[in-house]
């Protein structure tokens, strides 16, 4: 196959605030693969995610271009397990070459819209009910004094419509302290659907501890942001619900399969990827994620165009 790839940026319409710090830009590379024979192209996206355990932008760089123009199906299946990004692009993109070309329909997914940290998250989430009637949101905590943010917690959930559903994410921002005086809060929330990795990746027992004395639902994100951590923490019991950010988990052809043999309680998360990733995960969160859930890709709106 002829193989090449283009960097690109996309600047937040505002800076994505959370305990990991400020992201401002997100960038990554698009590849494409054209079938010699019929002259097909199909394309991929390496949306890395160092800072949850995925290659760095220049780890992936380096790997396209050590490439050169052309690539073979034993070249993809050999991408190391370092490269979780490079190894879902570029099976996504094979996958689309040996496929028949169909429009892919995605009306029917119900998806979770993301809420910048802090008191912007109640304009924002009236703005984005005004326009979309979304039935869940998710916002971003562990960024302000944990009183601050369950003082503007109160205030969301009491602003929503009934049957709204709230999420939030800590990206492991809390310690154990915070998480419990947290749930004991939202406990007594019935809007609360569930919180994102409370505590930080390595605290497994932990966060078992903690699902077991509260009764608000759980999540793990950081905690399995690769594949072997996936399997992992399934292995050790974890009853919860599982986040899958399908972009950095490497093989899609593996993840399919281990959900497949195993049920768990999946949520499919976006990356911000651009079309071209987003589509790819969808075909998979459209298959193997909990259809009671909204799936985390309500995040167009973080970007200057509503279009990509």
């Amino acid at each position: 196959m002829q193989f090449k790839f283009d960097i690109y940026q996309r600047r937040f319409i505002q800076p994505l605030r959370t305990s990991h710090g400020i992201w401002q830009v997100r960038e990554g590379i698009i590849i494409s693969l054209s079938d010699e024979i019929t002259g097909k192209v199909s394309q991929g996206e390496i949306a890395p995610l160092p800072w949850f355990g995925s290659e760095t932008m220049t780890q992936a760089l380096h790997f396209c271009q050590q490439l050169g123009a052309t690539v073979a199906e034993a070249d993809i299946a050999a991408i190391p397990d370092t490269l979780p990004a490079c190894q879902f692009a570029f099976e996504s993109a094979l996958g689309n070459l040996s496929e028949d070309d169909q429009q892919n329909n995605n009306a029917d997914l119900n998806y979770c819209y993301l809420l910048p940290a802090g008191e912007q998250a109640l304009t924002t989430a009236q703005s984005l009910y005004n326009e979309q009637f979304p039935t869940t949101f998710k916002w971003k905590i562990g960024v302000y004094p944990l009183a601050t943010e369950i003082t503007i917690l109160r205030q969301l959930v009491s602003s929503f419509p009934a049957q709204t559903k709230l999420r939030l994410d800590a990206n492991g921002g809390l310690n154990l302290q915070q998480a419990k005086k947290l749930l004991e809060v939202t406990d007594n929330m019935p809007a609360l659907e569930f919180i994102e990795q409370p505590l930080p990746g390595g605290n497994f027992d932990e966060m078992l501890a903690l699902a077991n004395d509260y009764s608000t639902l759980l999540a793990l994100d950081e905690s399995v942001a690769n594949f072997n951590q996936l399997k992992a923490a399934h292995q050790q019991g974890w009853q919860g619900i599982f986040i899958i950010k399908a972009a950095i988990m490497g093989f899609p052809s593996r993840l399919r399969q281990f959900c497949q043999d195993n049920y768990i309680d999946a949520v499919f998360s976006s990356v911000f990827e651009t079309e071209i990733g987003r589509q790819a995960v969808l075909r998979l969160a459209k298959e193997l994620s909990n259809h009671n859930r909204a799936i985390g890709f309500g995040v167009k709106h973080w970007f200057e165009s509503k279009s990509d």
